[in-house]
């Protein structure tokens, strides 16, 4: 179980590796939302494009400008 509030399900639109990070793009009810995270973790998931996914998102903020 997760404490975090913020899950938006969502499906990978495309992943792109680096040396050390990961950049996950994903579809999120038609938003896209962008992930960093290590490689390690990309490839212990085996993310690819199409896997149905979850963006858990635990802020200690949120920024609002207009």
């Amino acid at each position: 179980m997760i404490s975090a509030r913020n899950q938006l399900k969502g499906k990978v639109k495309f992943v792109t590796l680096g040396t050390v990070m990961a950049e996950v793009v994903m579809d999120v009810g038609g938003t896209e939302v962008v992930a960093a995270i290590t490689r390690h973790s990309s490839e212990a998931m085996d993310l690819k494009e199409g896997d149905q996914v979850t963006a858990i998102i635990k802020a200690t903020e949120v920024i609002i400008q207009k």
